[in-house]
């Protein structure tokens, strides 16, 4: 079986496991809309492709043997227009439920590491960015790594310049329940942000910045191989950005947002799916 096949196997079943549409027809019946496990697929294969909406379509046109996984054929394949609609309709928590489903792919191992990094925002038409105010050409991207298996388990997106102090507990307490060490550069050296993961009883692995001799003391004591494996979310984003592209193709931030997301879940499945 071809990697994109074993791909889009295992796509198929976590979209049908997010939407909870096991029992749909993909294609269209009677007048009736695509299925939404069907949509989801899709987009998968499209960021997975790394093309454009009309490119993923022409592409798979020629692919019977990857449209037949997802319940389509040739003649069923939607206009570009409707995956550009049913991205905006489809809310950015089924893509937050996907990137869940996974990352429980790999088992994750409790220890994991938080960084951030920026994504591009495609450049647009003078034209269109005056007309829309789009100044902002980075998008800030924190993601929650599993240190073991390379695994996302969470992300943020934003378009503004918030401390990574305060993203790192924003990411950090929606699964602080699965962790039980977080792993980060001193970028997000906060006593409070530590004192928290310690309530949770997460080990915060945060190298203080020397500002007296006790901080050489307290480093001394992170510093350790599980300390060392947080350059794993650099590595990730390398991959990322090698295989998937390291900009968005989307305009409406909150399409960008999704689209990070998206990538991620990829990413996740790709290493599932890797022999």
């Amino acid at each position: 079986m071809s990697k994109i096949s074993r791909f889009t196997k295992k796509a198929v079943q976590l979209a049908k496991n997010a939407v909870g549409g096991r029992g749909e027809v993909a294609a269209p019946e009677g007048g009736g809309g695509f299925a939404d496990y069907a949509i989801v697929s899709l987009h998968c294969l499209r960021v997975y492709l790394e093309k454009s909406y009309r490119e993923t379509l022409d592409l798979l046109s020629e692919m019977p043997h990857i449209l037949a996984e997802i319940g389509l054929n040739e003649a069923d394949l939607p206009d570009h227009s409707t995956l550009v609609k049913a991205f905006d309709r489809l809310k950015t928590a089924l893509w937050r439920v996907l990137l869940r489903l996974s990352a429980q792919l790999h088992d994750p191992s409790g220890h994991a590491a938080i960084d951030a990094t920026f994504f591009d925002r495609e450049t647009a038409s003078k034209h269109y960015c005056r007309r829309t105010n789009y100044r902002v050409q980075t998008l800030k991207t924190t993601a929650l790594v599993d240190t073991e298996t390379q695994a996302i388990l969470d992300v943020h997106c934003s378009t503004g310049k918030p401390h990574d102090t305060q993203l790192g507990w924003q990411v950090a307490r929606r699964n602080a329940g699965d962790l039980a060490s977080l792993a980060a550069d001193k970028g997000y050296d906060w006593m409070e942000l530590r004192k928290k993961l310690r309530e949770d009883g997460v080990r915060p692995l945060i190298k203080h910045r020397i500002f007296r001799p006790i901080d050489h003391a307290h480093n001394a004591r992170v510093d350790g191989p599980r300390y060392r494996q947080r350059a794993m979310c650099e590595t990730v984003f390398s991959t990322i950005k090698r295989t998937l592209g390291d900009a968005v193709r989307a305009r409406a931030w909150f399409r960008e947002f999704r689209e990070i997301v998206l990538k991620c879940v990829v990413h996740n499945i790709k290493r599932a799916v890797t022999p």
